[in-house]
């Protein structure tokens, strides 16, 4: 049911150091990203999704996690970690990490070409994840990939994106982030999802995390927020895509989401200004320009933070 009355505050859990790097050519120096990671809580970001243990022949930008996360593991913010299994887990644990976050998707094709499983297959390697993150009082959050649509399957029915997250918070995860992971969500489907989802799922669990592949990530926040939904992924500048599915473009940028809310009147704890000068210090790094739209009116005009 749309509730039509929005969130008084949300929480921004920014990706941009894990999701909105990991399929970048160009390999950031780990000190760099050390430096982008505490601008952005500098910025006011609570939750901040550091790095992922993965192998480096895979995913060459996370090489560097394990001398990453020691570098800020001890800032004043919830970091999260990306952890593909157990062996991933065992360093996390030996790190000190004390967030985690686990993945699947609500497409077998999808999964299939990722992780090389089923949905079914997914969670034989997950549960154990979550059960001995959960016995070493680590947090647990999980991802639902193509939760909205599918590079090879096309439309995803709603009820298979509710079953997934359903199995993931009886497993344990504490929130469950619904990703549109090829950017071809709208506001109708998100409405449709949603409608189901949070029959079974208390709103206050569900995260969003939308692609703007075809310009509709902040009008599917926009729907969301008429939900209730309080929780947001977010990527700095709008970097980042998704390695594995071809044609995926930027997350949907920090910087546009926080302006659609500050202009709403819905407080994020984050500073635009300060968010800004943090995605502008990586962007020159990668010597790239950003997809955010109000990054390029803030980078390119009179830096005007103006709201209407």
């Amino acid at each position: 049911m749309v509730t039509k009355k929005f969130p008084k505050n949300i929480r921004i859990v920014e990706v941009g150091p894990r999701d909105g790097l990991q399929n970048e050519k160009k390999v950031i120096p780990t000190e760099v990203k050390a430096q982008f990671i505490k601008r952005l809580i500098e910025a006011g970001h609570q939750s901040v999704e550091v790095t992922s243990f993965v192998r480096a022949d895979r995913i060459a930008q996370m090489g560097d996690a394990k001398e990453l996360y020691p570098m800020v593991g001890q800032l004043e913010a919830g970091l999260t970690c990306l952890v593909p299994n157990l062996k991933g887990l065992d360093i996390a644990l030996e790190l000190g990490v004390k967030e985690i976050a686990v993945f699947t998707a609500s497409s077998d094709s999808f999964n299939q070409k990722n992780i090389n499983a089923t949905v079914s297959q997914s969670f034989d390697r997950i549960q154990p994840v979550i059960e001995k993150a959960l016995s070493e009082k680590i947090k647990v959050r999980g991802y639902v990939s193509t939760a909205f649509g599918c590079p090879y399957e096309g439309r995803i029915a709603p009820e298979k994106t509710v079953e997934v997250a359903q199995r993931l918070q009886e497993l344990g995860c504490y929130e469950i982030s619904l990703g549109d992971t090829i950017g071809s969500g709208s506001p109708m489907s998100v409405e449709r999802v949603l409608s189901l989802l949070l029959e079974k799922i208390d709103v206050n669990k569900v995260a969003l995390h939308f692609h703007d592949t075809r310009g509709m990530a902040v009008a599917n926040c926009l729907k969301g927020l008429e939900f209730g939904v309080s929780v947001f992924d977010a990527s700095a500048g709008g970097l980042g895509g998704c390695p594995y599915a071809k044609g995926a473009t930027g997350n949907l940028a920090t910087e546009d989401l926080v302006y659609l809310c500050h202009c709403l009147g819905i407080e994020t704890g984050v500073d635009l200004e300060k968010l800004s000068r943090a995605s502008e210090f990586m962007l020159e790094k990668l010597d790239k320009k950003t997809t955010s739209k109000f990054l390029q009116a803030y980078l390119n005009a009179d830096r005007n933070l103006y709201l209407p």
